[in-house]
Protein backbone atom coordinates (compact mmCIF):
# COMPACT_ATOMS: atom_id res chain seq x y z
CA UNK A 1 0.00 0.00 0.00
CA UNK A 2 3.05 2.26 -0.13
CA UNK A 3 2.89 3.39 3.51
CA UNK A 4 3.84 1.51 6.70
CA UNK A 5 0.29 0.53 7.60
CA UNK A 6 0.05 -3.26 7.54
CA UNK A 7 -3.21 -5.21 7.49
CA UNK A 8 -3.44 -8.86 8.51
CA UNK A 9 -6.37 -11.13 9.25
CA UNK A 10 -7.09 -13.35 12.24
CA UNK A 11 -10.32 -15.08 11.26
CA UNK A 12 -13.10 -12.49 11.32
CA UNK A 13 -10.80 -9.93 12.96
CA UNK A 14 -8.69 -7.53 10.88
CA UNK A 15 -5.51 -6.21 12.48
CA UNK A 16 -4.13 -2.83 11.39
CA UNK A 17 -0.51 -2.41 12.50
CA UNK A 18 1.32 0.90 12.43
CA UNK A 19 4.64 -0.40 11.17
CA UNK A 20 7.37 2.17 11.71
CA UNK A 21 9.06 0.90 14.86
CA UNK A 22 12.34 2.74 14.23
CA UNK A 23 10.39 5.98 14.83
CA UNK A 24 8.16 4.56 17.59
CA UNK A 25 5.46 4.32 14.91
CA UNK A 26 5.17 8.08 14.47
CA UNK A 27 2.66 8.93 11.74
CA UNK A 28 3.96 10.69 8.64
CA UNK A 29 1.78 12.97 6.55
CA UNK A 30 1.52 10.18 4.00
CA UNK A 31 0.36 7.71 6.63
CA UNK A 32 -2.45 10.02 7.78
CA UNK A 33 -3.50 10.47 4.15
CA UNK A 34 -3.40 6.72 3.47
CA UNK A 35 -5.35 5.56 6.51
CA UNK A 36 -8.89 6.11 5.13
CA UNK A 37 -7.97 4.18 1.98
CA UNK A 38 -6.61 1.32 4.09
CA UNK A 39 -9.77 1.16 6.20
CA UNK A 40 -12.31 1.44 3.36
CA UNK A 41 -12.08 -2.14 2.01
CA UNK A 42 -12.12 -3.55 5.54
CA UNK A 43 -15.27 -1.56 6.29
CA UNK A 44 -16.95 -3.01 3.20
CA UNK A 45 -15.78 -6.59 3.78
CA UNK A 46 -18.67 -8.55 5.31
CA UNK A 47 -16.21 -11.18 6.54
CA UNK A 48 -14.53 -8.61 8.81
CA UNK A 49 -16.42 -8.40 12.10
CA UNK A 50 -13.96 -6.41 14.24
CA UNK A 51 -10.79 -4.36 13.87
CA UNK A 52 -7.74 -4.24 16.13
CA UNK A 53 -5.35 -1.29 15.79
CA UNK A 54 -1.85 -1.68 17.21
CA UNK A 55 1.78 -0.73 16.70
CA UNK A 56 4.79 -2.79 15.68
CA UNK A 57 7.31 -3.32 18.45
CA UNK A 58 7.31 -1.75 21.91
CA UNK A 59 5.32 1.40 21.06
CA UNK A 60 1.77 2.00 19.88
CA UNK A 61 2.30 5.39 18.22
CA UNK A 62 4.50 8.27 19.35
CA UNK A 63 2.36 10.84 17.49
CA UNK A 64 2.73 12.75 14.28
CA UNK A 65 6.17 12.91 12.69
CA UNK A 66 7.27 16.40 13.67
CA UNK A 67 9.27 16.81 10.46
CA UNK A 68 5.95 17.00 8.54
CA UNK A 69 4.31 19.68 10.66
CA UNK A 70 5.66 22.69 8.75
CA UNK A 71 5.63 21.17 5.28
CA UNK A 72 2.36 22.56 3.95
CA UNK A 73 2.04 25.00 1.08
CA UNK A 74 0.33 27.81 3.00
CA UNK A 75 2.97 29.90 4.79
CA UNK A 76 0.28 31.33 7.09
CA UNK A 77 -0.91 27.84 8.10
CA UNK A 78 1.72 25.26 7.10
CA UNK A 79 -0.07 22.54 9.09
CA UNK A 80 -3.30 22.86 7.07
CA UNK A 81 -2.67 19.84 4.84
CA UNK A 82 -1.56 17.46 7.57
CA UNK A 83 -4.39 18.69 9.82
CA UNK A 84 -6.91 17.92 7.08
CA UNK A 85 -5.53 14.42 6.56
CA UNK A 86 -5.23 13.79 10.30
CA UNK A 87 -8.90 14.70 10.83
CA UNK A 88 -9.96 12.54 7.86
CA UNK A 89 -8.00 9.60 9.29
CA UNK A 90 -9.63 10.02 12.69
CA UNK A 91 -13.08 10.23 11.08
CA UNK A 92 -12.47 7.08 9.03
CA UNK A 93 -11.52 5.17 12.16
CA UNK A 94 -14.30 6.67 14.27
CA UNK A 95 -16.91 5.87 11.60
CA UNK A 96 -15.65 2.34 10.94
CA UNK A 97 -18.89 0.31 11.03
CA UNK A 98 -17.61 -2.61 13.11
CA UNK A 99 -16.20 -2.64 16.67
CA UNK A 100 -12.64 -1.31 16.92
CA UNK A 101 -10.12 -2.01 19.69
CA UNK A 102 -6.80 -0.23 20.18
CA UNK A 103 -4.16 -2.59 21.59
CA UNK A 104 -1.59 -0.32 23.21
CA UNK A 105 1.95 -0.95 24.36
CA UNK A 106 4.49 1.70 25.24
CA UNK A 107 4.24 5.20 23.83
CA UNK A 108 0.76 6.46 22.94
CA UNK A 109 1.44 10.15 22.49
CA UNK A 110 -0.23 13.00 20.57
CA UNK A 111 -1.50 11.54 17.33
CA UNK A 112 -1.31 8.11 18.96
CA UNK A 113 -3.90 9.24 21.48
CA UNK A 114 -5.99 10.59 18.59
CA UNK A 115 -5.90 7.16 16.93
CA UNK A 116 -6.67 5.33 20.17
CA UNK A 117 -9.48 7.74 21.07
CA UNK A 118 -11.02 7.20 17.62
CA UNK A 119 -11.36 3.49 18.39
CA UNK A 120 -14.35 2.17 20.30
CA UNK A 121 -12.27 0.60 23.08
CA UNK A 122 -8.70 0.75 24.34
CA UNK A 123 -6.71 -2.08 25.97
CA UNK A 124 -3.20 -1.46 27.32
CA UNK A 125 -0.52 -3.19 29.34
CA UNK A 126 1.56 -1.63 32.16
CA UNK A 127 4.12 -0.29 29.66
CA UNK A 128 1.55 2.15 28.25
CA UNK A 129 2.55 5.82 28.48
CA UNK A 130 0.06 8.48 27.40
CA UNK A 131 0.35 12.17 26.66
CA UNK A 132 -1.10 14.93 24.49
CA UNK A 133 1.61 17.45 23.73
CA UNK A 134 0.46 20.41 21.57
CA UNK A 135 1.48 22.89 24.27
CA UNK A 136 5.06 21.61 24.04
CA UNK A 137 5.37 22.64 20.39
CA UNK A 138 2.87 25.50 20.03
CA UNK A 139 0.13 23.58 18.22
CA UNK A 140 -3.54 24.46 18.60
CA UNK A 141 -5.42 21.21 19.14
CA UNK A 142 -8.46 20.80 16.90
CA UNK A 143 -12.01 20.87 18.34
CA UNK A 144 -12.67 17.35 17.04
CA UNK A 145 -9.63 15.90 18.81
CA UNK A 146 -10.39 17.91 21.94
CA UNK A 147 -13.97 16.62 21.99
CA UNK A 148 -12.75 13.03 21.73
CA UNK A 149 -10.70 13.60 24.89
CA UNK A 150 -13.55 15.35 26.69
CA UNK A 151 -15.87 12.43 25.86
CA UNK A 152 -13.38 10.00 27.42
CA UNK A 153 -11.85 11.80 30.40
CA UNK A 154 -14.00 14.91 30.99
CA UNK A 155 -13.20 18.62 30.72
CA UNK A 156 -10.81 18.95 33.65
CA UNK A 157 -8.56 16.01 32.71
CA UNK A 158 -8.59 17.18 29.09
CA UNK A 159 -7.28 20.55 30.26
CA UNK A 160 -4.70 18.84 32.47
CA UNK A 161 -3.35 16.85 29.53
CA UNK A 162 -3.48 19.68 26.99
CA UNK A 163 -2.24 22.44 29.30
CA UNK A 164 0.74 20.49 30.61
CA UNK A 165 1.73 17.99 27.96
CA UNK A 166 2.73 15.73 30.85
CA UNK A 167 2.69 11.97 30.42
CA UNK A 168 0.52 9.65 32.50
CA UNK A 169 1.09 5.98 33.15
CA UNK A 170 -1.25 3.10 32.36
CA UNK A 171 -2.90 2.86 35.81
CA UNK A 172 -3.67 6.59 35.70
CA UNK A 173 -5.01 6.27 32.16
CA UNK A 174 -7.33 3.52 33.37
CA UNK A 175 -8.45 5.52 36.39
CA UNK A 176 -9.34 8.63 34.37
CA UNK A 177 -11.05 6.69 31.56
CA UNK A 178 -8.52 7.14 28.77
CA UNK A 179 -8.26 3.33 28.49
CA UNK A 180 -10.83 0.66 29.25
CA UNK A 181 -8.69 -2.32 30.27
CA UNK A 182 -5.24 -2.71 31.84
CA UNK A 183 -3.91 -6.21 31.17
CA UNK A 184 -0.58 -7.82 32.18
CA UNK A 185 1.97 -7.57 29.38
CA UNK A 186 2.18 -11.32 28.88
CA UNK A 187 -1.60 -11.55 28.52
CA UNK A 188 -2.41 -8.48 26.41
CA UNK A 189 -2.47 -10.07 22.98
CA UNK A 190 -4.36 -13.15 24.16
CA UNK A 191 -6.92 -11.05 26.01
CA UNK A 192 -7.54 -8.82 22.99
CA UNK A 193 -7.94 -11.95 20.87
CA UNK A 194 -10.35 -13.46 23.40
CA UNK A 195 -12.39 -10.28 23.59
CA UNK A 196 -12.58 -9.81 19.82
CA UNK A 197 -13.70 -13.44 19.54
CA UNK A 198 -16.53 -12.51 21.90
CA UNK A 199 -17.37 -9.51 19.71
CA UNK A 200 -17.50 -11.61 16.55
CA UNK A 201 -19.94 -14.02 18.24
CA UNK A 202 -22.45 -11.28 19.04
CA UNK A 203 -25.05 -9.60 16.84
CA UNK A 204 -23.33 -7.36 14.30
CA UNK A 205 -26.65 -5.60 13.80
CA UNK A 206 -26.85 -4.74 17.51
CA UNK A 207 -23.25 -3.55 17.48
CA UNK A 208 -23.77 -1.35 14.43
CA UNK A 209 -26.91 0.17 15.96
CA UNK A 210 -25.04 0.80 19.23
CA UNK A 211 -22.23 2.62 17.42
CA UNK A 212 -24.67 4.88 15.61
CA UNK A 213 -26.74 5.66 18.70
CA UNK A 214 -23.71 6.37 20.90
CA UNK A 215 -22.34 8.67 18.19
CA UNK A 216 -25.67 10.51 18.02
CA UNK A 217 -25.84 10.92 21.79
CA UNK A 218 -22.30 12.26 22.06
CA UNK A 219 -23.13 14.75 19.31
CA UNK A 220 -26.11 16.03 21.31
CA UNK A 221 -28.90 14.30 19.38
CA UNK A 222 -31.45 11.99 20.99
CA UNK A 223 -30.58 9.08 18.69
CA UNK A 224 -34.18 8.14 17.86
CA UNK A 225 -33.84 8.80 14.13
CA UNK A 226 -30.62 6.82 14.07
CA UNK A 227 -32.00 3.76 15.84
CA UNK A 228 -35.46 3.59 14.22
CA UNK A 229 -34.35 1.62 11.12
CA UNK A 230 -32.54 -0.89 13.32
CA UNK A 231 -35.70 -1.69 15.29
CA UNK A 232 -37.22 -3.01 12.06
CA UNK A 233 -34.00 -4.56 10.77
CA UNK A 234 -33.64 -6.87 13.76
CA UNK A 235 -36.94 -8.47 12.73
CA UNK A 236 -36.41 -8.36 8.96
CA UNK A 237 -32.92 -9.84 9.18
CA UNK A 238 -33.91 -12.58 11.60
CA UNK A 239 -31.55 -11.42 14.33
CA UNK A 240 -34.10 -11.28 17.14
CA UNK A 241 -35.69 -14.59 16.15
CA UNK A 242 -32.31 -16.33 16.16
CA UNK A 243 -31.30 -14.76 19.46
CA UNK A 244 -34.51 -15.81 21.20
CA UNK A 245 -34.37 -19.31 19.70
CA UNK A 246 -30.78 -19.78 20.80
CA UNK A 247 -31.59 -18.62 24.31
CA UNK A 248 -34.49 -21.05 24.59
CA UNK A 249 -32.44 -23.91 23.18
CA UNK A 250 -29.44 -23.12 25.40
CA UNK A 251 -27.05 -22.83 22.48
CA UNK A 252 -24.83 -20.14 20.98
CA UNK A 253 -26.69 -17.98 18.45
CA UNK A 254 -25.75 -17.93 14.78
CA UNK A 255 -26.76 -14.42 13.83
CA UNK A 256 -27.54 -14.09 10.13
CA UNK A 257 -26.71 -10.38 9.63
CA UNK A 258 -23.04 -9.71 8.88
CA UNK A 259 -23.07 -6.00 8.14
Amino acid sequence: MGEPLAVTRDGAVAVLTIDRPEKRNAMTAGMWAALPEVLAPLADDRAVRALVVTGRGPSFCAGADISDLLGGGDPDDPMADVRRDNLAAQAALRDFPKPTVAMIRGHCIGGGVEIAASCDLRFTDPTGVFGVTPAKVGIVYTPRSTKALVDLVGPAMTKYLLFSGEFIDAPTALRVGLVDRLVPTADLEDEVRRFTDVLTSRSALSQRATKEVVAALTEGRDGEDDVAPWYRATIAEGELAEGVAAFRQRRSPLFPWSG
